[in-house]
């Protein structure tokens, strides 16, 4: 019987062993197109390139000049998990003929939502294979309106594009934050963005006829959409972001103390802070904006720490489940290799709840905020929003402005 169960055996192992290369093998490296789709049927398109990397599979999303970088996709058998670096998402999908089929899956409170996903190898091009010549020019700023579908909700953004024949990039910009990178194509009269970071599933569209867009239509996650019109306007600009946000009358200063990811508590009144400049982030790991503060705010941090700077990240997640919190908190700590401490507020990313959580405020609008204390502890500005690198030179512009402004308070005496 060993003569006859043994081959039978090692036979087997072998063919398990080759479905498996054939699997990893059949996952080809290069550049992917991939799409998800709407409750309504609309895809949303981006791309992806996939490489080896230590004998691992890694990718990078591509939006516009952002590459994100992904680098925890295993697979058994013909499934692959791709797991989202952060905002607590991932894509559930099965290999077949080289292609991918499956879910993205994004975990919230007390929910998911999922949107079906595919993706084809070998494919760089995002919405036309073969695209018409481009008849219009978005080049510029636009003041944009946003009207929900229901008619309930209007928001005034502006539309900020750099189009080089078919190809257009750019965001939209508000007061509270930006919509990222975004990347697509102008085909005839008619243009097209798009963006997937894990979080963000947006896609962008409208009419250009001279200087007005018309039949604008954002389709963001499963089931959002909104109409939207533009206008040029090179002069379009948005309130000062520090003017936003106070504090209550009779306030100076704020005071708290919440825990940090080891459950050690932490106050503004520790020695530590003493006679430091601080700097109070508000985020969340499920912040798209607070990503890229982070990844600012990360080596400014470690520039001027040694000259009396110090920053505090306050952590306002969806649920109050604390393992949950600490798990997705500690995965962005991780990500950007943050050295200051991030706190566990307890609360949640409602505005409401910011506010019990620090009563001196005179409203809360949005993540990330920041607040900037002087070294007598006083509050002396708060920032509401963040303007990432996909805003160009309101990215610079805002960088330049926060480097005086600390460099200021540091040389005060």
């Amino acid at each position: 019987m060993k003569k006859i169960i043994l081959p039978f055996i090692v036979l087997s192992m072998f063919a398990l062993s080759s479905c498996k290369q054939a699997g990893l093998a059949d996952l080809q490296n290069g550049t992917w197109r991939a799409t998800l789709k709407t409750e309504s049927g609309v895809e949303i398109p981006f791309n992806f390139e996939l490489a080896d990397s230590a004998g691992k599979k890694q990718l990078d999303i591509i939006n516009g000049d952002e590459r994100l970088r992904v680098n925890e996709i295993s697979q058994e058998g013909d499934s692959i998990l791709i797991q989202m670096p952060l905002f607590d998402s991932e894509i559930k999908a099965v290999l077949t003929g080289g292609s991918l089929s499956g879910k993205w899956t994004k975990h919230l409170a007390t929910t998911d939502v999922t949107m079906e996903f595919t993706a084809s190898p070998n494919t760089n091009w995002r919405f036309f294979k073969t695209e018409g010549e481009a008849k219009v020019d978005l080049n510029g700023k636009w003041s944009s309106t946003f009207i929900s579908a229901d008619g309930k909700d209007t928001n005034v953004y502006i539309g900020q594009f750099i189009q080089k024949g078919n190809q257009l990039t750019g965001t939209f910009l508000s007061t509270t934050g930006d919509y990222r990178f975004l990347e697509g194509t102008v085909n005839g009269n008619k243009f097209y963005l798009s963006c997937f970071d894990g979080c963000h599933a947006l896609l962008f569209s409208g009419t250009v006829n001279g200087n007005t867009i018309t039949d604008g239509k954002l389709y963001s996650g499963f089931s959002s959409m909104d109409n939207w019109t533009g206008t040029k306007d090179d002069k379009a600009e948005l309130p000062d972001a520090y003017s936003l946000v106070g504090l209550n009358p009779g306030y100076k200063s704020i005071d708290f103390t919440f825990p940090d990811l080891k459950g050690k508590p932490v106050s503004l009144k520790d020695e530590q802070f003493k006679n430091k400049v601080v700097v109070i982030q508000f985020f969340g790991s499920w912040c798209p904006n607070c990503m890229d503060e982070t990844a600012f705010m990360v080596p400014f941090y470690n520039r001027y720490k040694d000259k009396g700077l110090a920053v505090i990240g306050l952590g306002y997640e969806r649920s109050t489940d604390v393992a949950r919190g600490r798990k997705n908190i500690g995965r962005l700590q991780k990500r950007f290799n943050v050295p200051y401490p991030l706190l566990l507020t307890g609360y949640t990313n409602q505005p409401g709840e910011v506010l019990k959580s620090l009563p001196m405020l005179n409203k809360f609008m949005a993540f990330p905020t920041t607040i900037i204390i002087d070294k007598k502890g006083e509050v002396r500005k708060i920032h509401t929003g963040f303007s990432g690198p996909g805003t160009g030179k309101y990215y610079t512009e805002f960088a330049e402005e926060f480097d005086k402004l600390i460099t200021d308070l540091l040389a005060e005496k």
